[in-house]
């Protein structure tokens, strides 16, 4: 693989190990790419064939230029939806808008992201799948015994998380909350859901692996890191279409945008039908390892990315 960097407003600088501690999608993307990683504002000291760029959400003023000083080529990856840079400033929004034309391609999430970047002008956009490295994890398949209902996300419009309770309250089954950034305090006082503390990404991971069913009909489409997370244990995961992990790796489980009506049926089905059951737990253990084992996510990036591949 030719040489390739990640800049980004983290402070990490080189290589990070296949067991390093938080080996979020990112840092997947780089243990297997063999990048390096450079912050932001740091300039670093050698020649690289790519630089991948990841501009903050929260400072989005990012000169390219200055990376391809040290780049034969400069991308940009997606961070977050794509719509998410309309909350800046309009001055901001103007300037991310020719900073993502500048590069040589953007690297996006999902192939529903590849027409909206193409509309906003950009010369060459490419799907980088999610990617989890499985280093230091418990067995794969998590618990031979599941239960309950593990919800994706808050109470917010970001996570959708009253969507994914009015499906899981479908059933009578204990419901698990995720306690993230933007929890609010009064989710505390629902009494049928009990709420995991704040935990590392690795054991979080192994967390998944302890549920029966995953409801997350979350309509901010990014990574998509929650339904992939879960065919990693073989779980079956509810939610909307337009994210390539619940497309591809939960396809039984997947309903159109805002059509809670028939995700309510799929959870129904989950629980009275256990050959359905089965089959969905089955099926998302299969296409995890055909889109996204190591080996699967490799060939993909290099069928997408002929410029390197050395086969």
């Amino acid at each position: 693989m030719d040489r390739i960097v990640f800049f980004s407003e983290s402070q990490l600088s080189g290589r990070v190990p296949r067991d390093f501690e938080n080996a979020r999608t990112e840092f997947g993307w780089s243990i297997m790419l063999d990048a390096e990683w450079c912050p932001l504002n740091d300039s670093p000291t050698e020649k690289y064939d790519l630089g991948i760029v990841i501009i903050p959400k929260n400072n989005p003023r990012v000169d390219l230029y200055k990376y391809r000083l040290f780049c034969n080529k400069v991308s940009v990856m997606q961070e977050g939806p794509h719509w998410y840079y309309q909350d800046y400033s309009v001055e901001n929004q103007i300037h991310y808008l020719n900073t993502i034309r500048e590069a040589d391609w953007i690297y996006c999430h999902n192939k529903s992201d590849i027409k909206y970047y193409k509309g906003l002008g950009c010369k060459d956009v490419r799907v980088m799948r999610s990617m989890m490295i499985p280093e230091g994890l418990d067995s794969q398949y998590g618990s031979q015994y599941k239960d309950g209902i593990l919800l994706g996300g808050n109470f917010v419009s970001w996570y959708g998380g009253m969507d994914s309770y009015l499906v899981a309250s479908e059933v009578e089954e204990q419901l698990y909350g995720v306690s993230m950034g933007r929890k609010q305090e009064q989710e505390d006082m629902i009494p049928d859901i009990k709420y995991l503390p704040y935990m590392s990404w690795r054991d979080w991971i192994n967390e998944c692996g302890k549920y029966k069913v995953g409801v997350h009909m979350m309509r901010t489409h990014a990574a998509g890191t929650f339904s992939m997370n879960l065919a990693y244990h073989g779980t079956p995961c509810i939610g909307y279409k337009g994210l390539d992990t619940q497309d591809l790796l939960h396809p039984q489980t997947t309903v159109e945008l805002g059509d809670i009506f028939g995700a309510q049926k799929i959870l129904i089905k989950l629980y009275d039908d256990e050959f359905f059951y089965q089959e969905c737990s089955e099926q998302t253990k299969n296409l995890f390892e055909k889109y996204y084992s190591e080996e699967a996510w490799l060939e993909d990036f290099q069928k997408v990315n002929k410029e390197f591949n050395n086969g």
